[in-house]
């Protein structure tokens, strides 16, 4: 199992390999579609992010209001791919590790191999678990958009899979002999 801890360059992404077990510590970022979409729009306009993405992790998470004691409450992953038409861009800027759930486009995977990023999957139905993984939790921009603001996330040991590597290697294929996530056999 390896550690991982943002800021993250382009060797410690090459050595991660598909179905591997990794642990996330450090500072990680959070958005989800409308936090994308304003930030695609900062970029296109020559505007900054609310945070450098460079060597950096996002999780898409829309985390729920914490609870008394709790830096968080639950913060489980949320659809990746409603993030696809954004995610180039970011990648290209820098992103290393984006986090989520479910499958990724054809357009993500090619920025992915061509800039040295790689996807993780975290475990949907778990939010409350993954919470207590999370020790600290500030908004840092969007704040209008509530759950789906940007936070600024501060994780200890926070479980996820290596789904797709910067190689292209995706545990969601379907290749004869491979029996990726969907094979019914």
């Amino acid at each position: 199992m390896k550690v991982l801890q943002a800021p993250l360059n382009r060797d410690d992404i090459l050595n991660l390999t598909v179905g591997e077990v990794v642990l996330v510590n450090g500072t990680v970022y959070t958005g989800r579609d409308a936090a994308h979409q304003r930030m695609a729009t900062a970029l296109r306009e020559g505007r900054n992010l609310p945070f450098d993405p460079e060597g950096q992790i996002i999780y898409y998470t829309g985390p729920s209001p914490a609870p008394p004691g709790r830096a968080i409450g639950s913060a489980g992953p949320t659809t990746s791919g409603r993030m696809d038409a954004y995610a180039p861009l970011l990648i290209e800027r820098g992103l290393k590790v984006m986090i989520g759930k479910g499958e990724r486009n054809q357009e993500v995977k090619a920025a992915m191999r061509k800039h040295g990023a790689v996807y993780l999957a975290a475990v949907g139905g778990a939010g409350a678990y993954l919470a207590r993984r999370i020790t600290a939790a500030t908004v840092i921009a969007y704040a209008d958009l509530g759950a789906e603001a940007v936070y600024e996330l501060e994780v200890r040991d926070f479980p996820c899979i290596v789904a797709i590597d910067a190689y292209g290697n995706d545990i969601f294929d379907r290749k004869e002999g491979q029996g990726g996530c969907h094979d019914q056999t």
